[in-house]
Parts: C-alpha cells; structure tokens; sequence
C-alpha cells in the first residue's frame, strides 16, 4: 500500500512539472562606448609593471628626521649602522643639495614576547627494552613560559618622487647584554631586517 501511495505522489509531482515555464529569454542591446573611448587607455584594467629596483642609487632621511635612539642604543650608532646596511646593498647618501632617489625611515621600540620551551622527562623501569624481557616507559612534558623584551627594528623605504611605499622590512633581537653587545644585535638585526632588500 505504502508503494502505490508513493508511486501516485512521484507522478503528480511529475505532472506538476510538466507546466509552461512563465519566464522567457530576453535581452536588451548594449549601450554604445562613448565616443572617448576609442582614445583612452584604460590602466586599471592592466596589472602595474614589474618595480625597478635598480633605479634606486640614494637614499636620504624621510622628512629630514633622523631615526631616534632609545635608551638602548644611541642615535648615532642606529644611524651609522643602518647607513653601512644600505651601502651594502648598492644605496648611497644623497649628495647635499641633490635629489635622493629614496626617502628612509627607521623605528626601533621594545615589545614583550611570551616563549614557551618544552622539555620531556621520563625514564625506563624493567629489564631491558628489547627481546623477551619486560619493562615499561613513561615521559611527562614539562612546558614553562617566560616573558622576555625584545627590541624591533623596522626600516621602511619611499619613494622620493612620488612618495609611495616601496619596500618594508623588520627584525628583532634580544634586548638584553652590555654596550657592545647591544651594537652587535643591533647590527643583526639591521642585516636581517634588510635581509630581502632588492626583493627578487
């Protein structure tokens, strides 16, 4: 009985869909192109060309502003290391008076970071780990978390005719050690913050 009462349903459903479909195929003409059209070439629709980092022969300061020291390390000292970084990659002073092809802008400020370092303890109890003898294994992970302050570098390159950004870089390093060692970070983290500069 249940058969036949879903045999009948499946068939009027059918004969339902047997209907003349109420919507019709139509379309209107598109609008004509204006006139300018013809003339104008459209760049958006275009992907932009390929930047040309060889063009880039100097740099000078964004704005004139010179990067800030910090208690860390001396004005002086982020100034001369990441001029030596620049000139390594082929980028040179802007002359007094002549017109840099870069504009440079340098931060340094110190961030907190959580670590966390997991360590594994176990050991062995039985009579030895292989043929028919017997024994057993247990490990316990042991996770500790600790805060520690590391100082980021950021160094962000402009285009002196135009003002764009071109290229963005950052690293960070202990903020931790004596004097010399903080120049010797510093330095680090400056090469490694300009690490991809040209971009390939």
């Amino acid at each position: 009985m249940n058969r036949r009462i879903c045999m009948l349903a499946c068939c009027l459903s059918l004969v339902a869909c047997q209907g003349s479909n109420p919507y019709t195929a139509s379309s209107n003409p598109l609008p004509p192109a204006p006139a300018q059209a013809a003339n104008t070439l459209d760049l958006s629709s275009y992907p932009a060309a390929p930047r040309d980092y060889g063009r880039y022969r100097t740099w000078a300061w964004l704005d004139g502003h010179l990067p800030a020291g910090t208690s860390w390390a001396s004005p002086e000292l982020v100034q001369e290391t990441l001029s030596t970084s620049l000139d390594q990659r082929g980028l040179r002073p802007a002359q007094q008076g002549a017109k840099a092809d870069l504009r440079v802008a340098a931060n340094m400020h110190v961030e907190r970071r959580l670590r966390q370092v997991q360590d594994n303890y176990g050991s062995y109890y039985g009579y030895g780990p292989y043929g028919n003898n017997y024994g057993l294994y247990g490990s316990v992970p042991l996770v500790r978390t600790y805060e520690e302050e590391v100082m980021v570098v950021r160094i962000d390159l402009f285009d002196a005719g135009n003002g764009q950004a071109v290229w963005s870089g950052s690293a960070e390093t202990d903020s931790r050690g004596s004097q010399s060692e903080r120049a010797t970070a510093l330095r680090s983290a400056v090469q490694q913050a300009l690490s991809d500069y040209p971009p390939n």
